[in-house]
């Protein structure tokens, strides 16, 4: 049996390391058009804020580890074309421009995501950059060296955290999104008022509520104010962090796909063709709290699903049990998080829901330190099922935000929610577990 695998980051590693393990006796071919694997792109502002001082920790396997399990990784190749009729692959050596054709009997789409490039007057000039792999970290960390004014596009997690990372550096820093709050997908309005307190205090720029419109440049062609629709930033330097589209032109029209072109796939990663199975930012994932598929490209959906094409390939075996978009970033010395639908999702996507939110030391006042927690849980009117959750917190209380994922995927109710058993112990809570007491509240 010939495995052909396209595209080798979270996916696509989880995957070709599960198959090697469980199929020894398979022939994988891996193909990927950079020039390394596995790189942990969340980890980029943590490097150029110097956090992560080695770059070479942001990779967790390599073409010779996978070597070592039987793999055959093709680096720099670029696959063309897929006939999934005659279950052929065209493919082009970018070293040397020749192209060749492979065989395969099972397919493995684990192409990722392409950041989303605007076509905007002044794209041309130089140090407009892009951040989503090791190559454009680099470009950035040595642009960087040399820009005082650095503007960054987008307030979502790496919009965020690169600002924060260029501000820590010493440079001046404005951020632009035209949303009229930060982290907008993730952050209910409590929340991201309390960020925007935080990055302001720092001395970071906000121009929100504002769309990019172009560039100018100055004389040598390199970028040098930002035109919004409310004004022009002058800077040095313009990441760009608008988002991402899924990876997938080879398999258009063949497979079934959201409009985004997000690949549609079951609960046992296959999609619509026999033998081609996808997975990680390339796909659609079950969405929980609104139970259809949404596009939500997160390294923990992307190993996850990798792991399980391993799991299903020769048959269904281990189901997909679907995601709530778990999530958390530190900002400064905040400590956030999120699952499922924020209150103003769910009210654009027409739900009848409610929320709770408290305002509560975490841990008993007599002793010598706490902190406040806001903590917020979005849950339906009628049924009291739980579909979403946010935290903040200076104390680092993120965790719970990973079990209130575990209650909106097993459908949880509030009402279950206030009597789930939580240990006391004076270092860590109060008697009455804030989420007990977030229950509790809402009943």
């Amino acid at each position: 049996m010939r495995i052909a695998v396209i595209g080798c980051t979270h996916a696509g590693t989880a995957a070709i390391m599960g198959m090697a393990k469980l199929y020894p006796e398979a022939e994988i071919h891996v193909y990927e058009r950079n020039d390394n694997i596995s790189f942990l792109s969340c980890g980029i502002a943590l490097h150029i804020g110097g956090v992560v001082p080695q770059a070479e920790g942001l990779f967790y396997s390599s073409p010779d580890q996978l070597k070592g399990l039987g793999v055959q990784t093709f680096m720099r190749h670029e696959v063309l074309e897929i006939n999934t009729e005659d279950k052929r692959l065209r493919v082009r050596n970018l070293l040397n421009d020749e192209t060749f054709e492979d065989q395969y009997d099972k397919l493995v789409m684990t192409t990722g995501s392409w950041p989303i490039i605007p076509k905007l007057e002044g794209m041309e000039l130089e140090n407009i950059l892009l951040c989503k792999n090791y190559n454009h970290m680099q470009t950035i960390i040595q642009k960087a060296k040399h820009a005082q004014k650095i503007t960054v596009i987008g307030a979502g997690y790496i919009g965020i955290e690169l600002v924060e990372a260029f501000e820590e550096l010493g440079k001046q820093v404005t951020l632009i999104d035209n949303m009229d709050r930060v982290l907008y997908k993730y952050l209910d309005q409590e929340f991201t008022d309390e960020t925007e307190r935080t990055l302001q205090g720092e001395g970071i720029q906000l121009a929100l509520d504002q769309t990019v419109t172009g560039f100018e440049g100055d004389a040598n062609g390199q970028v040098a104010r930002v035109i919004t629709t409310k004004g022009a930033y002058e800077t040095d330097l313009v990441v760009l962090c608008i988002g991402f589209r899924p990876n997938t032109d080879l398999l258009r029209d063949k497979v079934d796909m959201l409009p985004n072109g997000a690949i549609l796939v079951d609960e046992y990663m296959r999609t619509s063709i026999p033998d081609v199975y996808a997975a990680g930012d390339s796909c659609a994932v079950l969405y929980n709290p609104t139970k259809a598929h949404a596009y939500i490209p997160l390294a923990t959906n992307a190993v996850r699903m990798g792991t399980l094409v391993a799991r299903n390939l020769m048959k269904p075996t281990v189901r997909y049990m679907g995601t709530q978009g778990t999530s958390g970033i530190k900002i400064y010395d905040l400590h956030i998080a999120s699952t499922g639908m924020t209150e103003t999702a769910a009210l654009a996507a027409g739900m009848i829901v409610k929320s709770i939110t408290i305002h509560e030391n975490y841990r008993p006042e007599f002793m010598p330190t706490y902190e406040q927690v806001t903590l917020k849980v979005v849950y339906e009117e009628q049924t009291g099922r739980i579909i979403g959750a946010q935290v903040l917190s200076r104390a680092d209380l993120t965790q719970a935000i990973n079990t209130l994922s575990v209650c909106i995927q097993n459908e949880m109710t509030m009402d279950e929610l206030s009597f789930v058993d939580f240990f006391f112990q004076p270092h860590y809570n109060k008697p009455w577990n804030l989420l007990n007491q977030a229950g509790l509240q809402a009943i």
